[in-house]
């Protein structure tokens, strides 16, 4: 499996030492290597932690390389009928807000909150994010994936400090009870490891065509009781 890295930042250099470390085949693509249709040929897979707006203006570019895409950009909204338009040239991406592998437990944890109604008739649910000072959306992809598990209407205060990787924190408050959920980002080796797995599962041929969220990757294949 030969990878093509888009951009080295806080992330892409975690990717880039994983990639040195396992001795995987690689090229870099930054400024001063700028992708192109041409120059990304002979790759397996394109991994990339750009910024949400310099990866949509990437988004032809790759379609046209016909490459396995799997990408942590966040900030950005697919474009109307993307999925669709993938299935129908046969390309398979792979997309998260949150590459954490740890995250798809979370996910379980907080589709069981989910149905808090089931059992309370009086609670809440709030959360709230903590990130870098240089992370520009807010909230964090992570916290809106974490709204939409829940299924449930909610305040979420975002704040933004230092070099915080990335905590996350949901609670169910009823009148006599609160139960809180937490994730905390050591290290963006974490989002980098889930990047490569999600790379290996495109090579491996894992997954059919379209636009397949992350998660939903992992819960189906491992998470989920098979028989």
């Amino acid at each position: 499996m030969k990878i093509a890295l888009l951009g080295k930042g806080k992330t892409g250099g975690k990717v880039l030492e994983l990639l040195q470390e396992q001795n995987i085949p690689h090229t870099v693509f930054d400024s001063q290597n700028k992708p192109t249709v041409e120059n990304l040929q002979g790759h397996d897979v394109i991994i990339s932690f750009l910024s949400g707006e310099v990866f949509k203006h990437y988004l032809d570019l790759l379609v046209a390389t016909k490459i396995p895409v799997v990408t942590g950009s966040t900030g950005l909204e697919w474009p109307l009928d993307f999925d669709s338009d993938l299935k129908r040239k046969n390309l398979k991406w792979i997309y998260a807000t949150n590459f954490s592998l740890g995250m798809n437990f979370v996910q379980q944890m907080i589709l069981t909150l989910s149905k808090a109604s089931r059992i309370f008739s009086q609670y809440k649910f709030s959360m709230s994010e903590v990130h870098h000072t240089k992370k520009l959306d807010a909230p964090s992809g992570t916290a809106l994936s974490w709204k939409k598990w829940s299924g449930h209407e909610m305040e979420i205060e975002s704040i933004r400090e230092g070099d915080v990787i990335g905590i996350h924190e949901l609670t169910l408050t009823t009148p006599n009870e609160k139960i809180t959920l937490r994730h905390e980002a050591l290290d963006r080796r974490i989002f980098a490891e889930g990047a490569l797995f999600a790379a290996s599962k495109i090579n491996d041929n894992k997954i059919g065509p379209g636009l397949h969220l992350f998660q939903d990757i992992v819960q189906s294949q491992y998470l989920t009781p098979q028989g």
